[in-house]
C-alpha cells in the first residue's frame, strides 16, 4: 500500500474525521494547494487532537486507529509516513487529561512510535 492509497482508504471509509483534517490541511497549505498525503497525515492527527480537546469519546475513532495500525505493516513508505507526519503530531497541546483515554486505546505500536520520539506519555 503507498501512502496515497491509504489516505484515499481513510478518506473514504472515515468521512467526518476526513472531514475536519480537509479543513485543517486547508488552513495551513491554502484552499487551492493540491493534498499531499503525507502532510495530510499531519492534519489527521491536528483533527483527533481537535476532538480529543474536546472531549469525544475515543471509541469514536477506535476503527480508524485500528486501520492506521494495520497499515504500519504495508510499506517502509506508509510505515515512515505514519510514524513521522502521524503519531508524531498526536496529542500535540492536548491537555493531559483529555489525551489520558485516548492514550489507553491507542494501539501498542503507535505508543511505542510516540514514546520513542517524545520521551514521555501524554498523559504526565
Amino acid at each position: 500500500m503507498s501512502i496515497d492509497e491509504l489516505f484515499a482508504d481513510v478518506h473514504g471509509s472515515f468521512p467526518a474525521i476526513s472531514e475536519i483534517a480537509d479543513r485543517h490541511y486547508e488552513r495551513q497549505f491554502g484552499a487551492e494547494s493540491p493534498v499531499y498525503a503525507y502532510s495530510w497525515f499531519e492534519s489527521l492527527a491536528n483533527a483527533l487532537n481537535l476532538e480529543m480537546s474536546h472531549g469525544t469519546d475515543p471509541k469514536t475513532h477506535r476503527a480508524l486507529l485500528a486501520r492506521l495500525d494495520r497499515a504500519l505493516n504495508s510499506s517502509e513508505e506508509v510505515f515512515k509516513c505514519l510514524d513521522v507526519a502521524f503519531v508524531e503530531n498526536l496529542f500535540w497541546q492536548v491537555p493531559a487529561t483529555k489525551a489520558a483515554p485516548y492514550w489507553e486505546q491507542l494501539p501498542p505500536r503507535f505508543k511505542a512510535l510516540y514514546e520513542g520520539f517524545h520521551h514521555r506519555t501524554p498523559a504526565q
